[in-house]
């Protein structure tokens, strides 16, 4: 069995607003949209090893979500700790737009902490859902001392925080650098341009520095990547990364759309089973493209869903319709 690990930060979410005239929903989100579409989606050769931390507030909430997951790796668990676990407070004026607020937070993975327990594993799945999850430090020694595939959905290091908790976009400082930490980068359209202003130049930079692949999602339209001339997918997880081929200098781009029209419902964590849906196809050897109209039709079905509960058994299509 290959093992993929998985870096990022549970989230209670508190939504307002999701459903006209529907109460309050309060309900499991961050990481826990990644693991149900990497649940869904990896072959049986993989096992899922989770590297997050869990406020002890929730910890008991938050194990019979892991015990769950089918692909779960034998005797894995979070990482229980003592500070009161991240919760969101989002509300939405439409299908696509809200307000964000973040309260709580675990305290960031070191190099030290995170070192012993990457040792071993085949693949990484390093998702910043907060975008407190580490420091640049710590991703750089991280992809200096780990042999396989990263990948690096970087989407909430361009949020920055109020003091009462409110999300904002902010500028990314270092912004190749951490592209560079990665083998394939995931950001949607408007935390990209907070990368660089010349964002599609910045991408090409990244993949002279080795970078792969930079995903760049914008919602119903579907997705655009910018990849190297020599990059199709991440099936050598588990052996040496592959030499830069033929063609490497050259720059690969394309929008890739989803399937089918508008859809009405539930947004939240879209951009999350996009990202675990495509890297778990790129594991698998599928070539990027048609890995990406994979990752769109799963981040369209999540729109019929509501919440990250039960979400693998009805991205699989085993449970159909929205729970009670």
């Amino acid at each position: 069995m290959k093992t993929l690990g998985v870096v990022g930060t549970m989230i209670w979410d508190t939504i307002d607003g999701r459903d006209a005239g529907a109460a309050t929903v309060e309900e499991w989100g961050g990481i826990g949209y990644a693991f149900a579409a990497l649940d869904a989606s990896l072959g049986e050769d993989w096992q899922l090893v989770p590297i997050v931390k869990v406020g002890r507030d929730l910890a008991p909430r938050a194990l019979p979500f892991l015990k769950d997951l089918r692909s779960l790796a034998p005797q894995a668990r979070f990482v229980e700790v003592p500070e009161p676990n991240p919760r969101v407070h989002l509300r939405y004026s439409d299908d696509q737009r809200r307000c964000e607020g973040l309260t709580g937070g675990v305290p960031a993975w070191t190099w030290a902490e995170l070192g012993p327990m990457v040792l071993g594993l085949d693949a990484l799945y390093v998702n910043f859902i907060t975008g407190f999850e580490m420091s640049l430090a710590t991703m750089q020694a991280l992809r200096h001392a780990f042999p396989g595939p990263i990948y690096g959905d970087l989407h909430s290091l361009a949020l920055g925080r109020d003091p009462d908790g409110v999300r904002y976009y902010r500028k990314v400082d270092e912004a190749l650098a951490w592209l560079t930490c990665c083998d394939v980068a995931q950001l949607n359209e408007d935390e990209m341009r907070q990368m660089d202003a010349e964002p599609l130049a910045l991408a090409a930079r990244a993949l002279g520095l080795g970078v792969g692949a930079v995903c760049v999602t914008m919602g119903p339209r579907g997705v655009v990547h910018v990849s190297a001339g020599d990059f199709s997918h991440l099936g050598w997880a588990g052996g040496n990364r592959p030499p830069r081929g033929t063609g490497a200098s050259l720059v690969k781009t394309a929008l890739v759309a989803p399937e089918g029209g508008a859809l009405s419902g539930d947004p939240t964590g879209c951009g999350d089973v996009f990202g675990g849906t495509l890297v778990a196809r790129l594991l698998g050897g599928t070539a990027l493209e048609p890995a990406l109209a994979e990752a769109n039709r799963m981040a369209r079905r999540n729109v019929s869903y509501r919440g990250a509960t039960g979400l693998q058994q009805h991205l699989r299509g085993t449970l159909q319709g929205v729970p009670a």
